[in-house]
């Protein structure tokens, strides 16, 4: 079975998306979530740094904190806690993205590539992020040239 994922561009404004998280990795994903308009909250004991204009939790994540979530994020050091959001996610009817394990995910976070009105999005199968990295720069730089 063909394992690859396709690509979809959705409308985030006004949707909840929450993020499990404070770390480097959950923080830059929940920026994203922003920059597309989603309504992010971010719940995490301890914060790396704070993320502008979410709603942010400082407690660790608890059953019931994906109610009325249409995507959900997990990105924490903890596998348990991890595999139990997802496990929340999907009894919901939730997106999940978990970004310690990319066979528990119902979608691959890309690399963002913007360019004036263009707007791509790049993922690879999760197993080598600095050709992805690689390959977002090069776009990113031809999508800037076409501005």
């Amino acid at each position: 079975m063909d394992e690859s994922r396709f690509p979809l561009f959705v409308r985030l404004t006004g949707k909840k998306a929450v993020v499990i998280g404070g770390g480097k990795v959950a923080l830059r994903r929940g920026a994203v979530l922003r920059e597309f308009g989603a309504e992010v909250t971010v719940i995490a004991p301890a914060m790396e740094s704070l993320l502008e204009g979410a709603q942010l939790l400082f407690r660790p994540y608890a059953p019931g904190d994906l109610e009325g979530a249409w995507l959900a994020v997990a990105a924490t050091d903890d596998p348990e806690v991890n595999a139990a959001v997802g496990r929340e996610a999907r009894a919901g009817g939730v997106l999940f993205n978990r970004a310690d394990d990319r066979t528990d995910c119902d979608f691959f976070f890309p690399a963002i590539c913007r360019g004036g009105a263009l707007v791509a999005g790049l993922v690879g199968d999760g197993t080598d992020h600095r050709k992805v990295a690689s390959a977002a720069r090069e776009v990113r730089r031809i999508l800037e040239e076409m501005k």
